[in-house]
C-alpha cells in the first residue's frame, strides 16, 4: 500500500498553515496528528537558542536561522519531529499576535491614510504579478487552473517574514515600511476570492464536491464575522477591560488580552477570513484605547516565542524527497518565479511612483511565496485540482523562496547603496531662494539647534539651511522652518542671504565642510562676520588662521561645565569650582595661543596630566654613602627636607 503526504485545507481552525495528512490508495484522507512532550518542547527551543544568534552574527538573520535549524531537527534532517504541521497550527499564532499589535499603533484614521496604498497599490502588484506568474506557469506546460492556482498562491507573500525583517531593521514606522504593511494587508483580504474562485475552478471541471458552500454562503460568513469582530471591538472590549482593571488581577488582564486576540482571529476564521487580519482589525479598533499600551505588553512575550516556532515549523516542512525528486523543476520554479515576481513588483512600484531604491528594496522583500500558499494550495488538494506531487513540488518552491528572502535582502542591502533622501521628492521640504535673515545658521543638527534658542529668545531673524531632507522634516515638527541648501556651493550661500547677514553661523557637522564655507564667505563676503563650531583644537587652529571671527570646539564648553560640576559633587565650593575651571580656560587660551605659532606640540607645559612626575635615581645603587674629596671647601650641610617649610617644600 502506498501512502502519499499532501497538503490538506484546514476547514476547522481557518489557519493558513498545511496540514499534513496522508492517503491510502483508494481511501478517505486522516489528518495526521502527533503529541507533543517535554523532549520535543527542549529541542525546539534548543534548535532556536543554537541557530538564530549565529545565524544573526554572520548577518543572515534570525528568519533564516529559524528556518535552517527547523530543517535540521525536523523529519528530513534528525527526524526529532515527524509532523511539523502539529506545531505549525500552534505556532502560526505568533503571526496572529504580530497582526495584533502592528494594528494596535494603526489609528483607525492612520489607516483611512494608507487606503490608496492598499486598493491601489496592495491590488495593483497582486493582479500584475498574478497574470505574469499564471502566464509563466503556463508556458512550463502546467494547465491554467493549475498554473492560475501556483501563480497566486506565489504571490500572497510571507507576511510572517517580511514583518519580521521589517522589524528587525527598524523600518516598520517608516513610509516604505508603511506601504509594505499596506500590501500585506490587501493580500490578506485577497485570500478570500481567491478560495472562492479554487471553489467556481473546481466545479467548472467537475472535481468540486459535493460539500462545497455556495459563493454567497462563503461571502455572507465574511461579511458577518467582520461586523462582528467591528461591533465587539466598538461597544464591548472597552468597558469589559475597565471591569477588569478593577476588579481583576494582572494575570486576568493578560488572558483577557489574548482572548481579544484570540476571539477575532476565531471569528475571522469561521468567516473564511485569515486570523491574521481579524487580529489586525481588533488591534486598530483598540489603538484608541486607554488600554493599548498594556495590551501590547501583555501579548508580546507571546508572540516573540510563537513567532519564532512558526519559522521552525516552516523548516521542518519542506520535504526534502520531493525537492531531489523534481529537483530540476523545484529548483527552476523558485528562480523563475522569484525573477519574474521580483520584477513585475519593481515595475509597479514605478508605476505607482516609488523611487527606485525603494522598489529594488520591496521587490527583494516580497519576491517569495508566503503561508497563505499553503492554504491555497490544500484547497486545491481538497477540490481536486491538485494532485499530491504538484502540491507537494509548489509547497516545497514557497518554502525555498521564504528560506531565501533573508540572503536576497541581504545581498540587495549590500549591494544598493543607500540613497540621499531627494529634496525635490520630499514633502514639506523648500529649496533655499531669497532668504533676508539677520543671522544666517548653516547646519542644524544638534549643535544648531541649541545655538538658535538664545537668538530666537531675543526675536533676533535667523535663516536656516541644511542639506539633510530628514532632518529637515524633523525639525518642522518642532516648530523650525528650515530651507535645504548646500552651504559649500556659493550660489547656495547668495540664495540663502549671507551677503546681506550681520552673521553667518557655521554649524555643519564635517570640518572640511566648515572649512569651505568659511572661505567662501570670507572671500565672497568680507563684510560678514563668521562665527564657526570646530570640530577639535586642530579645526580650531585652521579656522582662526582662516580669519573667522569666533570658533569654539564643539565640546569644549560642554565639557567644562561637566568637570566643573564634578568637583562641587566631591565637596568644592561653587565659587572655588567656577575658579578652577576659568583658570583651566585661561591656561586653555594661553597654550591655543601658543599652538598657532608653534604647531600643536608647542604649550604642553600648561597641560596638566595624570602620570606623576618621577623623580631622578641612579642605575647602580652604590654600596656605602659619598663622602667629599675636599670636606675643608665643602659649604653648611643642606637641611632636611622633613624639617623645611611648607612654602619652600611645595614651590610656592
Amino acid at each position: 500500500m502506498i501512502r502519499h503526504r499532501v497538503f490538506c485545507a484546514i476547514s476547522q481552525s481557518g489557519g493558513f498553515a498545511p496540514t499534513l495528512c496522508t492517503q491510502d490508495d483508494g481511501g478517505p484522507m486522516a489528518e495526521a496528528t502527533t503529541g507533543l512532550d517535554l523532549g520535543a518542547a527542549a529541542a525546539l527551543l534548543a534548535a532556536g537558542v543554537l541557530a538564530v544568534p549565529i545565524f544573526k552574527r554572520i548577518g543572515l538573520g534570525s528568519v533564516l536561522g529559524y528556518l535552517a535549524a527547523g530543517l535540521a531537527i525536523g523529519p528530513f534532517g534528525l527526524k526529532l519531529f515527524s509532523e511539523p504541521q502539529t506545531i505549525l497550527h500552534v505556532a502560526e499564532f505568533g503571526v496572529v499576535i504580530f497582526l495584533f499589535i502592528i494594528g494596535l499603533e494603526m489609528r483607525p484614521k492612520r489607516l483611512w491614510g494608507l487606503r490608496r496604498e492598499i486598493f491601489g497599490l496592495g491590488a495593483a502588484q497582486v493582479l500584475f504579478c498574478g497574470l505574469i506568474l499564471t502566464l509563466t506557469a503556463m508556458m512550463a506546460g502546467f494547465s491554467a487552473p493549475v498554473a492560475f492556482i501556483g501563480a497566486m498562491g506565489f504571490v500572497l507573500s510571507s507576511t510572517a517574514v517580511i514583518i519580521q525583517m521589517l522589524e528587525e531593521r527598524g523600518e516598520i514606522a517608516g513610509g516604505a515600511g508603511q506601504r509594505a504593511v499596506s500590501i500585506l494587508l490587501l493580500e490578506d483580504l485577497a485570500i478570500v476570492p481567491l478560495l472562492a474562485i479554487v471553489a467556481i475552478l473546481a466545479s467548472l471541471t467537475g472535481a468540486a464536491h459535493e460539500t462545497a458552500p455556495p459563493l454567497w454562503q462563503t461571502i455572507g460568513l465574511a461579511v458577518a464575522a467582520v461586523g462582528g469582530v467591528l461591533l465587539a471591538g466598538r461597544y464591548a472590549v472597552n468597558p469589559v477591560f475597565r471591569l477588569l482593571a478593577r476588579y481583576g488581577g494582572r494575570e486576568v488582564m493578560t488572558a483577557a488580552a489574548l482572548l481579544v486576540v484570540v476571539g477575532a482571529a476565531w471569528a475571522m476564521s469561521l468567516g473564511g477570513l485569515s486570523m491574521a487580519m481579524g487580529a489586525f482589525l481588533a488591534g486598530v479598533l483598540l489603538s484608541d484605547s486607554t488600554f493599548r499600551h498594556q495590551l501590547e505588553a501583555d501579548v508580546e512575550p507571546f508572540r516573540a516565542i510563537l513567532l519564532g516556532l512558526f519559522f521552525l515549523s516552516v523548516g521542518m516542512s519542506l520535504d526534502v524527497s520531493v525537492v531531489i525528486a523534481d529537483w530540476r523543476l523545484v529548483v527552476g520554479g523558485v528562480i523563475v518565479f522569484m525573477v519574474v515576481k521580483a520584477l513585475g513588483i519593481y515595475g509597479v512600484a514605478r508605476l505607482f511612483k516609488a523611487s527606485h531604491h525603494e522598489a529594488v528594496e520591496r521587490a527583494s522583500l516580497f519576491a517569495q511565496g508566503g503561508e497563505f500558499a499553503f492554504v491555497l494550495y490544500g484547497a486545491a488538494v481538497t477540490t481536486g485540482l491538485f494532485d499530491a506531487r504538484i502540491s507537494g513540488m509548489l509547497t516545497a518552491i514557497v518554502i525555498l523562496s521564504m528560506a531565501l528572502t533573508p540572503l536576497t535582502s541581504l545581498l540587495t542591502t549590500r549591494l544598493l547603496p543607500k540613497p540621499k533622501a531627494s529634496a525635490a521628492d520630499a514633502d514639506d521640504v523648500d529649496f533655499a531662494k531669497d532668504l533676508r535673515g539677520q543671522v544666517l545658521i548653516i547646519g542644524f543638527g544638534r549643535f544648531a539647534q541649541v545655538v538658535s534658542q538664545p537668538l530666537l529668545a531675543r526675536d533676533v531673524d535667523v535663516s536656516i539651511i541644511e542639506n539633510d531632507v530628514e532632518m529637515i522634516q524633523a525639525a518642522s515638527q518642532f516648530g523650525f522652518k528650515v530651507y535645504y541648501g548646500d552651504g559649500t556651493q556659493l550660489h547656495t550661500l547668495r540664495a540663502s542671504g549671507a551677503e546681506q547677514a550681520e552673521i553667518v553661523l557655521v554649524c555643519v557637522d564635517k570640518p572640511e565642510q566648515t572649512d569651505r564655507i568659511v572661505e567662501l564667505v570670507k572671500h565672497e563676503f568680507p563684510t560678514t562676520r563668521v562665527m564657526a563650531r570646530a570640530f577639535d583644537r586642530g579645526h580650531s587652529m585652521r579656522l582662526i588662521q582662516a580669519g573667522v571671527d569666533y570658533q569654539i570646539r564643539e565640546t569644549f564648553e560642554s565639557a567644562l561645565k561637566f568637570g566643573e560640576r564634578a568637583l562641587i559633587e566631591l565637596g568644592l565650593d561653587e565659587s572655588e569650582a567656577a575658579d578652577t575651571v576659568g583658570e583651566v580656560r585661561r591656561r586653555d587660551e594661553a597654550r591655543l595661543g601658543l599652538q598657532l605659532t608653534g604647531g600643536l606640540s608647542a604649550g604642553r607645559q600648561l597641560m596638566r596630566g595624570n602620570v606623576p612626575t618621577p623623580q631622578p635615581a641612579p642605575y647602580v645603587k652604590p654600596r656605602r654613602e659619598g663622602r667629599l674629596l675636599n670636606e675643608d671647601e665643602a659649604g653648611p650641610p643642606a637641611p632636611d627636607p622633613a624639617q623645611a617649610p611648607a612654602a619652600e617644600a611645595t614651590g610656592v
